[in-house]
This record gives structure tokens, C-alpha cells and sequence, in this order.
């Protein structure tokens, strides 16, 4: 497995962050660090996305901070520039994949059907992202739809909450969460970092009670 995916793994939950101004990356890094959870999947949605990513690098150099939503080539060269330690797309994107493993890049692409999982196995990929995972079917869709592919770990995201979580990280099948409860935008808008922290101890939280 790639060290950076294996180190990301160990977190558990991976904060899915939407940044619409890159001044609150720092102090929503701070909160994340502080939480318990240095690790952050940046959606590459808006303007602010590329800087917030340099900024969160650099004044957490442990963090492992990556891009999410990527869809191009182009993108992926931006978000490594930024300083971004792995890609996350919505879909399964070859080109895509394809550049990043070139690269030595960290990269999981989504998937929800048995053949996108087999195009990601051809591909040499063992772990994929399973979006979006509740509409999907959830877990149980993951059990049953990954029964032929042992080699394959997801990472599912989409309707991921305090509620849910812990089933999915009891799994086996399941390599860490995405979710976006603990950094939602109208907390970070409104400038509630400390709520955030709070959050994220209680993510991080979980994954210990369920992970150990």
C-alpha cells in the first residue's frame, strides 16, 4: 500500500473540508491538529482551494493534507504544487489515475459499481473511494458488491455521520471514512473553530473506540 495512504488510514476519518476563503485554513488546520484528526481532504470546488492547501502544508507540516474533487491532470499538478500529499476524485477517472501512479502520487478515485472496481484493480489500485456511500446503498452495498474483490479496501463518503460511522470503521472491508460533520461550512463561515475541534475529539474519538 502506498506509506501516504497507510498513514492516512490510520486516522480513520479524513475531514472532508470546503474552503470558500483560504484565511480560515489555518485556524481550521489548528482545530483538526488540536482534535486529533491531521489529515484533510480539501474539495478542489473553489477559488480558495490551491492556497488553502499551501497554507495548511506549511504551517502543519504533519498534516497530511490533500485535494479532493479532482477531475483533470491539470488539477492534480496544481494541487501537488500546493503542497497536497494525495488526490481524491469523485469518479474513475484513468487519465487521471494513470498520471498520479506515474508520478508516485497518492490517489483514490471513486467507484461504486463492479466495474469500476475491476477498471481500479487493472489499474493497480487497492484502495478506492465509494461515492457517494449512504445514496449507494451503504455498507452493506459495499459488503455485498466487494465480495469477488478481497484485494480491494474503500473508503466510502457521502452521508457519512456520527451515526453511521461506527458500523462502517467495524468493517473489514472499510480502510477509513470521509466526512464533512466535523467542518461543516456554516462553522467555518462563522469563524467556530472551537466547535470544530470539539467535533473532530469526538471523531477521533470514535475511531479509538472502534480501532483502538
Amino acid at each position: 500500500m502506498n506509506e501516504t495512504l497507510e498513514k492516512l488510514g490510520q486516522y480513520g476519518i479524513v475531514p472532508v473540508v470546503v474552503l470558500n476563503d483560504s484565511k480560515d485554513a489555518e485556524p481550521l488546520a489548528d482545530a483538526l491538529c488540536e482534535g486529533g484528526l491531521a489529515c484533510a481532504e480539501v474539495t478542489f470546488r473553489t477559488e480558495a482551494a490551491a492556497e488553502s492547501i499551501k497554507i495548511m502544508s506549511e504551517k502543519h507540516p504533519e498534516m497530511l493534507v490533500g485535494a479532493g474533487t479532482v477531475l483533470t491532470v491539470e488539477q492534480v499538478d496544481e494541487a501537488v504544487a500546493a503542497g497536497a500529499k494525495f488526490i481524491v476524485s469523485p469518479g474513475l477517472n484513468s487519465e487521471v489515475v494513470k498520471y498520479c501512479l506515474d508520478k508516485n502520487i497518492a490517489i483514490t478515485p471513486g467507484v461504486v459499481t463492479p466495474s469500476e472496481m475491476e477498471q481500479a484493480i487493472e489499474l493497480g489500485l487497492n484502495i478506492v473511494k465509494f461515492f457517494p456511500a449512504e445514496p449507494s446503498g451503504g455498507l452493506s452495498m459495499i459488503k455485498a458488491v466487494s465480495a469477488p474483490y478481497t484485494m480491494l479496501k474503500f473508503m466510502p463518503t457521502g452521508g457519512i455521520n456520527p451515526g453511521n460511522v461506527k458500523e462502517y470503521l467495524k468493517s473489514d472491508k472499510i480502510f477509513a471514512c470521509g466526512g464533512s460533520w466535523m467542518v461543516k461550512g456554516d462553522l467555518v463561515d462563522a469563524g467556530d473553530f472551537d466547535k470544530i475541534k470539539e467535533l473532530t475529539k469526538e471523531a477521533a474519538d470514535i475511531v479509538k473506540e472502534i480501532r483502538g
